[in-house]
């Protein structure tokens, strides 16, 4: 069963086991720039509103309804990142327009390797965006649907689908090791969450980030695909949103100039131990929001002026890159 509590997806198996539970939020972030330099990971600014479709039958297209559901507002070349939380491993498929995001291949059930079509929680803490290279992602940014931006519309020709897709998948039950008493449970290191036109939005490749997808290491028939549970997130701009749910959207989201200038700091994170899947072709043949713009003759990315980061934390040690460590005397 899938539940929405607090603005978070929280995704149970208790025919699995009583501990198979993961907790998926999407968190507002900073809109890199799309300057095609390569940026540590921005801090989550809150977590974005999410609301059951089925609550606002009378005023979503049919065919939100059709999908199910939950809706979650989103400025036009606003950025997100998607964060997992839970102990219990789980395989997830996440795709952007039916288009997966670590594969560039059309959306099918199941997992599948040569390449790998999914993430491992809890090793993968997150994901920001599409995988492009063996360690590169761009951004996840929200663009309105039919204006040839999005990767669904860039790969397939259509704008068909929009918003996100998750599908997710417990490990059986005879493979799970519960964890040691006392030891941590949650997948995502807490440091990044500093803080509590159309009808239909895409996303569309932003900026270039450096985040890794894991290689998974196990069989690929320790996965229960008999007890997967999918859910689909529609993206509405904020004046649709307003429209159908007569709540006010988020605040507009920070600019990079802002963001500087709070001192709002950067985040690396690496996995001891784990392999970062190749990058997909297509995705990495996909035309960034700016280059889709130039192509255009348009200018879809208000203030996407390069910045240096200042203050970067690696989180496998929570230093500052640069600190002196103050060991045992």
């Amino acid at each position: 069963m899938i539940e929405l509590h607090k603005d978070q997806l929280i995704v149970r198996f208790p025919d699995v086991h009583a501990d198979a539970e993961l907790r998926i939020d999407f968190q507002r972030t900073l809109r890199i720039p799309d300057d095609d330099r390569e940026y540590p990971l921005p801090a989550g600014l809150g977590r974005f509103p999410l609301r059951h479709v089925d609550d606002f039958a009378e005023r979503v297209p049919a065919r939100w309804l059709e999908h199910g559901g939950v809706l979650l507002p989103m400025y036009q070349s606003e950025a997100l990142w998607i964060n997992f939380d839970g102990g219990y491993p789980c395989a997830v498929k996440i795709a952007a327009g039916k288009i997966n995001a670590v594969t560039g291949d059309a959306y099918r059930p199941g997992l599948h390797r040569g390449p790998q079509d999914y993430a491992v929680t809890p090793g993968q803490p997150w994901l920001d965006g599409f995988c492009v290279e063996k360690g590169i992602i761009r951004q996840f940014v929200a663009m309105p649907l039919g204006a040839g931006y999005s990767a669904e519309e860039q790969i397939t020709g259509a704008a068909e689908h929009g918003g996100l897709q998750l599908h997710v998948y417990p490990i059986k039950r005879q493979h799970y090791r519960p964890p040691i008493e006392g030891a941590s449970v949650t997948g995502a290191p807490l440091g990044r969450a500093l803080f509590a036109k159309s009808f239909d939005m895409g996303l569309a490749p932003g900026g270039r980030m450096r985040q890794e997808i894991y290689r998974d290491h196990r069989p690929l028939d320790v996965w229960d695909l008999d007890h997967g549970h999918r859910c689909f997130v529609h993206l509405a701009n904020s004046l649709v949103w307003r429209a159908i749910t007569g709540e006010e959207p988020p605040s507009t989201p920070l600019t990079a100039r802002d963001y500087a200038r709070a001192h709002i700091p950067w985040f690396e994170y690496y996995a001891e131990g784990e392999t970062a899947v190749d990058g997909a072709g297509v995705l990495q043949r996909l035309k960034s929001v700016v280059a889709m713009g130039k192509a255009k003759g348009d200018v879809p990315l208000p203030e996407n002026e390069s910045l240096t980061p200042q203050t970067v934390i690696d989180l496998r040690r929570g230093l500052v890159k640069g600190q002196v460590r103050e060991g045992r005397f």
